[in-house]
């Protein structure tokens, strides 16, 4: 066990032997921290928190009461082998988030990013692989295998299907459920999630500049009506385009899909 001497730990919490503790972490009363956790500087588990496994959460990360991380996949293929939970930085973790470890068969490793807002009873389950500034709201569930890209947002309440990919700037709508990949700045709504319209909002709040925004809605369209199959669409997308947010869009597109694609319209 590794504790630095300007690391906090309260009485009643259990650290067990081997576990490393960065400078400037607070460990709150009743946590408990596994023996292969890694705790970088400045992390605040605030009381009640369990940490096990192999799991390490980046620097500034504050984890709210009764959240557990690090806990074994819920998948009965899992048969014991080691495998992590790496969480970013700057992350809020609110009460009763679950996260798991990985699984063999789906790389070994669920990644959370930095800067994400988990609210209180969101699941990760294993093999996520979850990028930067994500938002999930209470109660929504990730499957397994599910890729989020940066900047989504996912709705309370909602569940995405395992091996589901959300794209960058993508919103789910509260109570939906995500069955196939979302593209880029899409806005999914409906019990079963359709792909509704584009996530202007967002783009609006971002900055994001009025032609680029213009390129997107043209693109929407044109992936809506436009002839022959969905990707080869994208395709065209990408030969017409300049704008490096409907080549995103392309990207995703063309990267191929366990889930096929939400399509505009579909339900």
């Amino acid at each position: 066990m590794a504790i630095d001497p300007q690391a906090e730990i309260h009485p009643s919490a259990v650290i067990e032997e081997g576990a490393q503790i960065a400078a400037g972490v607070r460990v709150g009363p009743f946590c408990h921290v596994g023996p292969k956790v890694t705790l970088a500087p400045r992390v605040t588990l605030t009381s009640h928190v369990v940490v096990q496994g192999i799991c390490s959460i980046g620097e500034e990360t504050l984890v709210h009461p009764f959240a557990v991380l690090g806990g074994i996949p819920q998948d009965l293929k899992f048969k014991g082998e080691e495998t992590e939970l790496r969480i970013g930085r700057r992350n809020r973790i609110r009460e009763h988030v679950t996260m798991n470890t990985g699984t063999e068969g789906g790389g070994g490793v669920t990644r959370v990013g930095d800067d994400g807002l988990f609210m209180a009873g969101c699941h990760v389950a294993h093999d996520c692989q979850v990028g930067n500034n994500v938002i999930i709201v209470n109660n929504a569930a990730l499957a397994g295998h599910c890729i989020i890209e940066d900047e989504v947002i996912i709705g309370g309440l909602s569940g995405v299907h395992q091996f589901v990919r959300i794209g960058r700037g993508a919103i789910i709508g509260a109570v939906t459920m995500v069955t196939n990949d979302v593209i880029p700045h899409g806005l999914v709504q409906a019990p079963r999630g359709v792909l509704d319209g584009l996530n202007l909002v967002g783009l609006k709040r971002r900055g994001v500049a009025r032609s680029d925004i213009t390129a997107l809605r043209a693109a929407f369209q044109m992936l809506a009506q436009g002839e022959g199959a969905f990707q080869d669409r994208a395709r065209r997308l990408g030969d017409e385009t300049e704008s490096d947010y409907v080549r995103d869009i392309v990207r995703f597109v063309l990267a191929g899909s366990d889930r096929s694609f939400l399509t505009p319209g579909r339900d």
